[in-house]
């Protein structure tokens, strides 16, 4: 016999899934039946909620999908707020979870884990939720989820599976085989060739880039090149074009640096970006008027109708539309472009206070001393400098919780689920004291799966941003001073190492340090004495 659960880890190693992240549950076990001698890792978190944000790390390091096993119910409940944070920032992440029984969901008569309907709960942050009534159609649903990952703005998918129908015999149904690849939609020959005459008549042209153009570096750098024009990245495109590079702009999109830019341009071409109010500030909705010269491009035909619109919109993938707008282009003679790039960057520098480039600072000693790193944030101060002006080393080397749905507590776990991902690379978690308070307990997962990610821990006491925030709007600090621990000894007890950096050069030392170990390590800096 076959059962069901042991039917579906079929299906997901034929479609090349290598890990899972997952709290096995009574309602659960027959799928992890079906791991036995398969080759899948199975990676166990403290609480759901680190299962969706190691799934989400995982699925921006290695570019596919990060999966997790959940239970009914609270265990559900529990991974919401990662899958909304994923929802929010176009992650492709499959959740696996189960349901009542047949006969038992959504009666109301108090099953254990019941809700009234968790399917309806899940179709608020996924591309799509399914129960499954029949095993046979598992893996339809299942070409139906990696085709929204592969060729659609891939935004996390649930499909829950009711608890009795696991244990169904599924030995007459065909072996799984890997889903077919479906090509992303890419615009018309007439499109692109129109979108060349746009930016050939241009004599001021500018780019924004954002997450969805990750892919599209390679194309989005040799247009720009040919243009002559700016690059202005949003969050999630950070490293599109590398650090130093004549037309890079990695500063905040609603700076005032950034705005004027917008401003100056006579021709504007954004790709692969929402045009978003938390890379703007809601500061677009005044500049309506950007529109007349705007151009989009994008693989959700709902979103280029969202924000700012544009006169050119454009539905297709970044990476095709890019590569074939690349090859429409011939180089010209422009100066404005990098000299137009020159005055927002130093504008940019005059907009940020000591404290925010002492933190830029710290950001690129992060980066100049460990090459190749992934430096994964949470919403904290230094990461909130580092969306101001950090210019990152590649695509998705540096990304946060920051932006979308913003929450606290991501850092740590989508860390491990990158260093899961890419061994190989030195992975840096950057949270602040109160942030890490939500996730403490994933520093037991690193040290149970052996993954020496290197935690930074900017220190203040309490939410410091917060409390800022409060005193300039005159409102008496209150809820913002919590306990603060001591993590000297929070990293002896989950047997990580532990070191202060009290400057840039010592910083500097112990990353080489963390590099080069075997445990995970723990770098605190006390925000009142760093320098």
């Amino acid at each position: 016999m076959l059962s069901f659960g042991q039917h579906i880890v079929d299906c997901l190693v034929a479609n090349g899934v290598e890990c899972v992240f997952g709290i096995p549950g009574v309602h659960t076990i027959e799928l992890y039946r079906g791991l036995t001698d398969k080759p899948i890792r199975h990676i166990t978190p403290r609480h759901e909620q680190g299962a969706g944000f190691m799934a989400d790390g995982y699925a921006r390091a290695s570019g596919k999908p990060g999966v997790c096993f959940i239970i009914t119910g609270p265990g559900l409940t529990n991974i919401a707020t990662a899958m909304a944070q994923a929802y929010g920032d176009s992650i492709p992440m499959l959740v696996i979870s189960t349901v009542n029984s047949l006969g038992e969901m959504g009666s109301g008569a108090g099953h254990l884990h019941e809700l009234p309907d968790q399917n309806q709960l899940m179709r608020q942050f996924t591309a799509f939720s399914h129960t499954i009534l029949d095993p046979a159609e598992f893996e339809g649903v299942l070409a139906r989820a990696f085709a929204v990952f592969s060729s659609a703005r891939p935004r996390p998918i649930h499909i829950e599976i009711p608890v009795n129908l696991l244990k169904a015999d599924c030995g007459d149904l065909p072996k799984p085989r890997r889903t077919l690849s479906i090509e992303p939609p890419a615009a018309s020959a007439g499109t692109v060739s129109r979108l060349a005459e746009w930016c050939g008549r241009a004599e001021r042209p500018l780019l924004i880039v954002g997450g969805g153009a990750t892919r599209a570096a390679t194309a989005v750098s040799a247009i720009a090149e040919k243009l002559g024009a700016p690059v202005l990245m949003t969050i999630n495109g950070r490293g599109i074009l590398p650090p130093g590079h004549p037309q890079e702009l990695s500063i905040s999109a609603a700076s005032d640096a950034a705005l004027d830019a917008l401003e100056e341009a006579d021709f504007i071409l954004a790709v692969g970006t929402e045009l978003g109010p938390t890379d703007f500030d809601d500061r677009l909705s005044a500049k309506q008027h950007l529109g007349a010269k705007l151009a989009r491009v994008d693989i959700d035909p709902e979103q280029l109708m969202r924000g700012l619109r544009a006169e050119f919109p454009i539905v297709g993938d970044s990476q095709r539309v890019m590569e074939a707008l690349e090859q429409h282009l011939a180089p010209r003679a422009s100066g404005w472009g990098q000299e137009r790039t020159c005055r927002a960057r130093q504008a940019m520098d005059k907009e940020l206070s000591p404290a925010r480039r002492l933190q830029v600072s710290m950001l690129e000693a992060i980066r100049d001393t460990l090459p190749g790193a992934l430096i994964v944030g949470d919403s904290n101060q230094p990461v909130y400098a580092g969306c101001m002006a950090f210019a990152a080393e590649r695509p998705t080397s540096f990304f946060n919780s920051a932006t979308g749905y913003g929450t606290l507590g991501y850092g740590l776990p989508a860390a491990i689920g990158a260093k899961l991902a890419c061994p190989d690379r030195p992975v840096i978690s950057l949270m602040g004291d109160g942030g890490l308070q939500f996730s403490l307990p994933e520093m037991g997962s690193a040290t149970e799966a052996g993954v020496p990610v290197i935690l930074i821990l900017w220190n203040n006491r309490g939410y410091g941003e917060i409390e800022k925030a409060m005193v300039s709007n005159k409102v008496e600090p209150i809820g913002v001073r919590i306990f603060t621990p001591d993590f000297s000894k929070l990293a002896a007890v989950y047997e990580w190492d532990y070191a202060q950096a009290s400057d840039l050069d010592a910083l500097r030392v112990l990353l080489r340090r963390g590099e080069g170990g075997t445990a995970p390590i723990i770098i605190e800096i006390d925000e009142a004495s760093f320098q």
